[in-house]
This record gives structure tokens, sequence and C-alpha cells, in this order.
């Protein structure tokens, strides 16, 4: 069985050499992949004199080294692992081993803090929030949706599009599971903070609101009818408010004061019809592009 690591790194000078070297213990029959992102702190030269494979991705983004990772490499299984130091090695075993025996397509890490500054200020608020949004409106099979400690199947891998080039590729990968309806595994795993001297690349507030709007974005592609249905209620409940006081006053004097308002009320009210009627041709379409995904996911061999 061909097992893949795929560890995607940015300056990850400080770490990298140490998380090479746990994964080549924990899986040693495994092949251990780095995808240098421009660094410029000696990470590509670090992972190629500790024995990794390494290769280069020019687009800047964690999203854009998954997608070239994806492409380029063949295995049965792909374990990816943050180059940061912050996961633990030993439970990659657990994790593949969990993946083979249940036929699981996707395998996520829920991580568990072994210590204080695990999470940087927001960030544990920021995951409860988007992955709390993510299963009200997709479902809610997969847990701690931004860890970034995940093994895949090669199915799940060649059928993945990877559209989104930063962080947001997590939520894009949790997503996908969710509408492909694919075998969802987790298990815990520790999780601890950077070690002195390397810091974090996500920005909390600006990739998080990055991850909010794919979210609404792959609402429209993915839940049109939800999403267009709820936007129509919103025109057409304007619409009745605008309604109702000239609706009671004509009902009482018989005469239409405000032509401008019913006017307005009643276009607002086709808008929302038309909103509603859109989403409804979009959903359509969009379960065509479901069973399309879905057979491409089960022709991958």
């Amino acid at each position: 069985m061909n097992v893949a690591v795929l560890i995607p790194c940015y300056n990850e000078a400080i770490t990298i050499e140490k998380v090479i070297n746990d994964f080549r213990k924990a899986v040693p029959n495994s092949t251990i992949y780095v995808y240098d992102n421009n660094s410029s702190d000696g990470t590509k030269e670090i992972a190629k004199n500790t024995g990794a494979l390494v290769k280069e991705e020019y687009i800047q983004g964690k999203g854009a080294v998954i997608r070239k990772m994806f492409v380029d490499i063949d295995a049965d299984y792909y374990i990816m692992v943050d180059g940061d130091d912050t996961y633990d090695a030993q439970i990659a075993p657990k994790m593949l081993e969990l993946a083979i025996q249940n036929n699981y397509d996707l395998v996520n890490a829920i991580r568990i803090e072994t210590e204080n500054n695990a999470y940087r200020s927001g960030h544990k608020l920021g995951n409860k929030v988007i992955t709390g949004a993510v299963k009200i409106l997709f479902g809610n099979r997969v847990h701690d949706m931004l860890s970034g400690y995940k093994i895949f199947s090669k199915r799940f891998v060649k059928s993945f599009p990877a559209n989104e080039k930063g962080f947001a590729i997590e939520t894009e990968i949790a997503i996908h599971a969710l509408q492909l309806n694919v075998a969802i595994g987790h298990i815990e795993a520790p999780y601890k903070g950077r070690p002195e001297g390397s810091t974090s690349k996500l920005n909390t507030y600006k990739d998080g609101m990055r991850i909010l709007m794919l979210i609404i974005k792959l609402c429209k592609h993915e839940r049109p009818l939800l999403l267009f249905g709820f936007i129509s209620i919103i025109f057409i409940i304007i619409s009745l408010i605008l309604f109702t006081p000239i609706l009671i006053n004509y009902y009482n004097t018989g005469l239409v004061p405000r032509f401008p308002t019913l006017i307005t009320s009643i276009g607002i009210g086709i808008v929302g019809i038309i909103t509603f009627f859109s989403g409804l041709i979009l959903n359509t379409v969009t379960k065509g592009i479901k069973e399309l995904k879905y057979l491409c996911f089960l022709n991958v061999k």
C-alpha cells in the first residue's frame, strides 16, 4: 500500500526537520512530500537535507499548495499535516488504520489542547462559529472542520476540485465531503502551541471573513434554493410591509393615495417571486452537477 505524507510549508524552518523525522518514525513505509510555498527562511533546503521529497508551488496560499499536491501525487492514502509541529505524528498510524478498516474517504483529527497557548486569540471562537455555520447549512458530520491534520482516500483526492487558494481550503474540503456524502471518520489528537520563534500565517479576522464568504458562495453553488429562498422571503416580507397600509387605507376609504409606494411594493414582491424561482431552477442544475461529481468520485480507481 502506497501512503503519502503531505506537508504544505511556508517559512517553517524552525519546525520542518522535526515534523519530517517524526512522521518518518510514525509511518516508516510512507513517502514524505514537502511542498514549499515561496519560503524565505531556508525551509526548502532543510526539508531536502532531512530526506523529504521537496517540490515548490509559486502561487501563494495553502489552497494553491494543496491543489498542486493533489494533482502531482499518486497514492492509496494521503496524510496531510501542517509543517508547524503542532500535531502529534504518533496519531497517524491510528488514523490510517481507522481509514483502512472502515473504508473512510476522510479521517479528520479533532484537536485536543495540551497547552494553554495552543490556539491564538479568537481562533477557538472562530472555529466554533465557522464549523457551526457549515453544520447548519450542509450537515453535522464533520467536527473541528479547520483542523490541518487529515487522511484522505485516493478517490477523494482525485475528485476534489480545490478552487480555494488560501486557508479556506479546509472549509472547501469539509463541504465537498458533506455534499458527496462520503464516509467520514474522526479521531481525537493532541494539539500543542507553536515552538518559540515560530509564527502562525493565519490572520484571525481576515481569513475568518474569507472563510465565511466562501461558505456563502458554496451555499449559492451547492444549496441555491436555501439561499435564494431566504432572500425571496425577505423581499416578500418587505413588499407586504409596504403594501398592507395601502390595502387597509383602500378598504376604509376606497382611495389609493400613495401610488409610488404601491408600485414599489409590487415591484419588490415580483423580485421576490423571481428570486424564488431562480433558486428553484438553480437547485435542479445543482442536483445534476452533484450527480456528475459523485460519478467522478466513484470512477477513481
